[in-house]
């Protein structure tokens, strides 16, 4: 099925049955809630997005025309629901760390806490933004603290043989093959290698407070620089296997698949959603006495600069304010347009990583390949009429 011939109808589908939450963080020094002056009066956007026809599982998405923290708040971030909320407590909940390791291990709340703390500033993305019309708010960015996994996965010892770490969270759901219903629990795995990278967390804290229930009290995975489906929430238990792990949310949902062209013969690759890609976006426009600001934000890579275009205008580069040098978190922009021309305008925005890596334009080949949502990071245009 390519975009020309997928219908609204299966989009609508796709996108209640596997969108999920968060994705990109580095371990850093103690994350500052900067804040970003956000005086005027803001001019909302004219290409609102369509009513949201999931909101079981898309729950909230980001307000860009309220943004105004570096550090989107708990109620205001994005939360995707794949299965239930789990009613976990302190008390009973535990964290089973085995499968093919030396020394199994169940850890408590209280045993993740007495050990180092580390704390990271990280936006998480779902990998689905943007892709659909009415998802465009699934992005935001929080300071998680927690212990760092790869040191309890050196104390398990992983068996030879051990290549793949599955994370298993404590939701669950139906879900049909062929003629069989069964309930699975949402899992999401990487290598042995990436999951012993210095940056994962297993993270308690969220902005400085327990993480909230929608964002997977009382323990999730953080993972630097990966999408939001692996940042696995309400974690229960870490299994070391010997094979690759092709749970539904691996291998049958979070699939991206392309079309490739190999010596005159169409090729079709499917790849599950891992890594974020660079991005960035329009938030708001702001009227302040007789000039306007365009102001956004960018993210999935370390950020050299961001350029803006008005209309079919030149590109413009912006200033960058708050983020700018992080590693894993968003950088704030900013860009004083001036006093335009009234009537309708478009803004759009790209984004340069810190290794040269440009956001691409949506008719880029790369993107234009794709025939599924996923990973869609093209640059972003708004529309706004200047009065």
């Amino acid at each position: 099925m390519t975009p020309s011939t997928s219908s609204r109808r299966t989009l609508v589908k796709r996108g209640g049955a596997a969108l999920a939450g968060l994705s990109v963080l580095r371990l850093a020094g103690p994350a500052h809630a900067f804040q970003t002056p956000t005086g005027g009066e803001v001019v909302p956007w004219l290409d609102q997005p369509e009513p949201n026809p999931v909101p079981e599982a898309i729950v909230r998405q980001l307000d860009w025309e309220r943004l105004d923290s570096w550090l989107t708040p708990p109620d205001q971030f994005f939360v995707i629901k794949h299965y239930n909320e789990p009613a976990l407590t302190e008390t009973d909940w535990r964290l089973e760390i085995g499968g093919l390791v030396e020394r199994p291990m169940t850890l408590s709340l209280a045993d993740l806490r007495a050990r180092a703390r580390h704390e990271v500033a990280f936006t998480l993305e779902c990998s689905g933004n943007t892709g659909l019309p009415f998802f465009a708010g699934g992005v935001g960015n929080a300071a998680w603290a927690g212990a760092p996994l790869a040191p309890l996965l050196e104390e398990a010892g992983a068996r030879d043989g051990g290549i793949e770490v599955v994370f298993w969270g404590a939701d669950a759901g139906e879900q049909t093959r062929g003629e069989v219903t069964i309930t699975e629990r949402f899992a999401r795995s990487m290598s042995l290698a990436d999951a012993l990278g210095s940056d994962n967390l297993l993270a308690y804290e969220m902005n400085g407070a327990a993480l909230p229930s929608l964002h997977g009290y009382p323990v999730r995975l953080i993972a630097p620089g990966w999408y939001g489906v692996a940042n696995v929430k309400w974690l229960t238990r870490i299994e070391v296997r010997d094979s690759r792990y092709q749970g539904h949310f691996m291998a049958r949902d979070y699939v991206t698949i392309r079309e490739e062209e190999r010596d005159g013969e169409t090729v079709w690759t499917f790849t599950s959603v891992a890594r974020d890609r660079l991005k960035s976006a329009p938030a708001k426009v702001t009227k302040r006495g007789d000039g306007y600001q365009i102001m956004g934000a960018a993210w999935g890579a370390p950020i050299a600069g961001v350029e803006v275009r008005i209309d079919d205008g030149e590109w413009r580069p912006a200033t960058l304010g708050e983020g700018a040098g992080e590693e894993y978190a968003w950088a704030f922009w900013t860009l004083d347009w001036g006093t335009p021309d009234p009537g309708e305008h478009s803004v759009t925005s790209r984004a340069t990583a810190a290794d040269g890596e440009v956001q691409p334009a949506p008719d880029d080949p790369f993107l234009a390949a794709k025939t599924t949502y996923w990973e869609s990071n093209g640059q972003i245009t708004r529309r706004v009429r200047i009065a």
